[in-house]
C-alpha cells in the first residue's frame, strides 16, 4: 500500500496539540503574520532578584534575548508589545525600554488591564502607544524592598534612580515633565501612598500615551508604520 506523508506528521501533531491543551486550554492556536513579533509582558517584571513563586513573572533574561533578535533578523519588520504588569524591578523594567526604544524597526506597545510602575517606560518606550478603554496606569515614587539605609547618599541615590526613569518618560512621550512629577507625588488618591492612578483615556489626556484603542488599533497603526518604513527605506537610495 501507498505510505501516506501526512501519517507520520499525526504523532507529532497530537504531541503539539496536547502541549497546546496543556498550557493554554485549546488545541486551535490561529496562526500569525511572521514579519510581526509580539511579546507579552505580564505579572511581575523579574530583575537581579527572583520573584516569589506565586508570582506570575516576566524575565528580563527572557526578554532582552528576544529584542535583540527582532532587530537582527531581516524577516521581522515590525514589534508588538503587550502590557498587563504590576511593576516590579526597576534596573530590568528600565533596561528593557532603553532597548525597545534602541530598536530600528517600528514598534508599538499596548496597555491591557495595567501598566503600572516600572511599566509606565515599558508603554511609553515604543514609537506609537495605546491603552484599553479600561486600562489603568499607576505613576508613584520609587520604593524598594529590604535594608535602608537611613543616610543623605541613600535619598540621593533614589533621587537619581527616579530622574532616570522621568527623563525616559519625558523623552518617550509627550507628557510635561513638572505634570509628570505632579502625578508621581500627588497626595490626594491614595489612602496610605502617594501617586496617581490614569485610566484609559486619562493617560492619554496627560500625554503619557498616544491613543486609546485595542488590538485591532495598535496592529493596524504598526502595519502602518512598517509600510511607511519600507518607503523611507526605498526612497533612500535617491536621496544620497
Amino acid at each position: 500500500m501507498p505510505i501516506n506523508p501526512n501519517e507520520s506528521n499525526k504523532p507529532d501533531q497530537q504531541e503539539a496539540n496536547l502541549a497546546n491543551i496543556a498550557a493554554l486550554g485549546t488545541d486551535n492556536i490561529p496562526s500569525r503574520e511572521e514579519n510581526i513579533h509580539i511579546i507579552t509582558i505580564i505579572g511581575h517584571i523579574e530583575g537581579h532578584m527572583v520573584a516569589p513563586p506565586q508570582n506570575k513573572s516576566t524575565k528580563y533574561e527572557h526578554i532582552i534575548p528576544q529584542l535583540t533578535a527582532v532587530e537582527e533578523n531581516p524577516k521581522i519588520e515590525g514589534l508588538l508589545i503587550i502590557l498587563n504588569t504590576v511593576g516590579g524591578d526597576v534596573e530590568a523594567g528600565l533596561a528593557i525600554s532603553e532597548l525597545v526604544n534602541s530598536i530600528s524597526k517600528p514598534k508599538v506597545t499596548l496597555v491591557l488591564g495595567g501598566s503600572h510602575s516600572i511599566g509606565v517606560p515599558l508603554a511609553t518606550s515604543g514609537d506609537y502607544s495605546f491603552i484599553a478603554p479600561s486600562g489603568t496606569m499607576t505613576i508613584h515614587p520609587i520604593r524598594m524592598n529590604g535594608l535602608v539605609i537611613g543616610v543623605p547618599q541613600t535619598f540621593k541615590y533614589f533621587s537619581k534612580m527616579q530622574d532616570r526613569i522621568i527623563d525616559f518618560v519625558v523623552r518617550t512621550s509627550k507628557v510635561n515633565r513638572d505634570e509628570f512629577f505632579d502625578l508621581m507625588n500627588s497626595t490626594d488618591e491614595f489612602a496610605n501612598d502617594i501617586g496617581t492612578i490614569l485610566i484609559g483615556k486619562e493617560a492619554v489626556e496627560k500625554g503619557l500615551i498616544n491613543e486609546v484603542g485595542g488590538l485591532d488599533k495598535a496592529l493596524n497603526k504598526l502595519k502602518e508604520l512598517i509600510n511607511l518604513n519600507k518607503s523611507n527605506q526605498e526612497d533612500q537610495p535617491f536621496k544620497n
